[in-house]
Parts: structure tokens; sequence; C-alpha cells
């Protein structure tokens, strides 16, 4: 097994296109590149020294199990015990509040030195930059990827999307296309989610869009036979780079013809 050490990452991100002043949102499977010296910590600091203090670095923090049981994330819980859950999970904080699945970097990230991190209990996102504040304020509760969201402002700022040995099912900026798109089955839904309100910690319901993102995967594949990806090597892990812009564009007309 070779040890992959800063100096690969920094010469990949560089070879995939990734560049100073760049705006990206990023997704990342650690370990699906082997073995990396330093882990999390030497990714986030190749990524920042590859954009350098002008660019801007963004990440999905989600903390999506503070959501109700009804939605099947707490699938370990018998029904009889989900009120419990609804009394006693901890309200949203986001200095300290995990993220839930999103993996050793984007945990790491959400705690690095001059990140900001958005206020959506379930659906939050993490920057570090020069546009980290613009692109997290005011998450709202019910408009969690829509217009005005952080994918809509990364989509303002002609942002990029890097891929790190995941697929396009991780490829959160898609859930911008589900907004936007037109299609006979969308619909929104109720949430829950505990969160402080007043100074106190509420079980707090919100109306926003249902999504589910179990397409993403084919609207990736039909993507890039009409888009020319930049692809590179990170140990075992392939990388992509593309523009979030261009991913968008393409999903809504994507779901537009092919979702009911």
């Amino acid at each position: 097994m070779n040890v992959i050490i800063k100096e690969d990452i920094v010469k990949a991100f560089r070879n995939v296109g990734l560049k100073k002043d760049d705006v990206v949102m990023v997704h990342t499977s650690l370990k699906s590149m082997g073995y990396v010296c330093g882990g999390a910590q030497t990714v986030i600091e190749a990524l920042i020294e590859v954009v350098g203090e002008n660019g801007t670095i963004m990440m999905p923090t989600q903390s999506w199990k503070n959501l109700d049981p009804t939605t099947g994330v707490h699938w370990e819980i018998d029904e009889s015990q989900w009120q419990i859950i609804r009394d006693n999970w901890p309200a949203y904080d986001k200095n300290i509040t995990p993220t839930n699945t999103m993996g050793a970097v984007a945990e790491m990230f959400r705690q690095w030195d001059g990140s900001v991190r958005s206020d959506h209990p379930a659906r939050s996102v993490c920057a570090w930059g020069k546009y980290a504040d613009y692109l997290t304020k005011n998450h709202d509760l019910s408009n969690i990827f829509g217009d005005g969201s952080p994918l809509s402002r990364l989509y303002d700022l002609n942002g990029k999307v890097l891929l790190i040995g995941v697929g396009y099912d991780k490829n959160t900026s898609i859930h911008l296309a589900d907004a936007r798109a037109q299609y006979p089955g969308k619909h929104d839904c109720i949430e829950h989610s505990a969160i402080m309100e007043d100074g106190k910690r509420v079980w707090k319901s919100y109306s926003t869009l249902f999504v589910d993102g179990e397409d993403f995967e084919d609207i990736g594949e039909a993507f890039e036979k009409e888009h020319a990806i930049s692809e590179a090597m990170i140990g075992n892990a392939v990388i992509k780079l593309m523009s979030q812009r261009d991913v968008v564009d393409f999903s809504v007309k994507w779901i537009e013809e092919n979702r009911v």
C-alpha cells in the first residue's frame, strides 16, 4: 500500500483543474483514497493550499439524525420509543453538533479554524474562505436546497463541485435542480428538528421540499455523456471536478424530462 502525502493530493487537485481563488463544494470519502498520511487534516490542508486565502471551500455537514423518526432516520429504534426521541434529541448547536455520515473530512472541516457553519439543524453546510459568510448565512428551515440557500449562492458565484472518491448520489448540488425543476410528483413535506427558540429547546415543525436523490446516479451518468468532466486519481480514488452551474442546469432539464 502506497502512502499518500499532501503533495500528492495537491498535485491531483491541480491536475483535475482546481486552482487559486476557486469557490468549490467538496464531497469526499477519505477511506476511498487509501492510506493518507495525516488523514482528514492533510486533505483539508491540501484544499486550502490550492484555492488559497481568496478561495472558498464548502462541504455538507448535515446532522440528519435530527429529524423525526417517521422519516426513517432512526430505523434501529422501535416505534414505541419514537416519542422519547422527539422529546429528548439535543437541539442543534452549529458549534458542537456532529455530522452524520458526512465522512471524516467534513467532520474535521466543521471544526476547522475560520470555518463557518449554517444554521439548518439537519441539512447544514460549512464553508471556509472569502465567501464563507455569504454562503452560509440565513439558511432557512424551509428552504434547504432552493433559491436563496447555500447551494444557490454557490451557483451565483459560478462555483465548482469536487467529488473525491464518491458518486453523484453524494452530489448535493443536484438538490438545487430538485428545487428548480417542475415535474408532476414534486411536493412538500413536513419535517421536524430539535432547535433552540427563545432560549428553549423545541421540537420544531417546518414545511420543505421532499427530496430523496434516488435518481442522482442516473443523472450523473447522463450528464457525463454530454459534458467533459476533468478526472484525476488520489491513490485508489477517482476525483472529478465540474461546474456546478453545468450540473444543476443539466439536472433541471433531465428531471423535467424523466421524473413523473
